[in-house]
């Protein structure tokens, strides 16, 4: 697993750094040679944070968190992703069985979790109207809403605008 290394406001020695990869690469026994994990480490508010994601073929695995230690959020990092792993093993080898995916290995190693039954318990039609993208983030909080599908304006392609952990806002645009 190929694995880069990206600082925010923030410096660490090179045995830091190789600490910080050495800890992330126990995540590539699950992965093949292909894949890329990128690290972001920041520092905020007294608290340090590692944000790590991993990219395969047709996965992506993220996760974040934040610690007074670096390390310790290390730790947490891939205890995350390996419950993301274990939570979707089965699905995984599914797709190995079909042949559509060769960027995981069976994970004969990781025991299986309960998997929770996938239940739609609401259904809502919403209708899709041209607006700027101010203008769906101002619908998005008048409707209270942490997200908010729209038509772009501009783009005539249908975006969501979505509230971030931060308090910002990030729009993903389709095409």
């Amino acid at each position: 697993m190929k694995t880069n290394i990206y600082l925010r406001k923030v410096e660490l020695g090179s045995e830091k750094k190789e600490m910080l990869i050495k800890k992330i690469d126990k995540l590539g026994k699950f992965f093949n040679d292909e894949a890329s994990a990128d690290i972001v480490v920041s520092e905020q508010k007294d608290k340090m944070i590692v944000e790590v994601t991993i990219r395969t073929a047709d996965m992506i695995y993220r996760a974040e968190e934040r610690n007074e230690e670096m390390y310790n959020a290390a730790d947490d990092i891939v205890d995350s992703i390996t419950r993301q792993i274990r939570k979707n093993k089965t699905r995984l080898a599914k797709r190995l069985r079909e042949g559509v995916s060769k960027d995981f290995e069976l994970f004969t190693d990781i025991p299986e979790e309960d998997e929770a039954e996938i239940k739609i318990v609401k259904t809502k039609t919403h209708q899709v109207k041209p607006m700027s993208v101010e203008e769906a983030v101002l619908q998005m909080n008048l409707l209270g809403h942490s997200f908010y599908i729209f038509k772009n304006a501009q783009t005539n392609t249908t975006d969501i605008v979505y509230r971030r952990k931060d308090g910002n806002y990030g729009l993903i645009e389709t095409n």
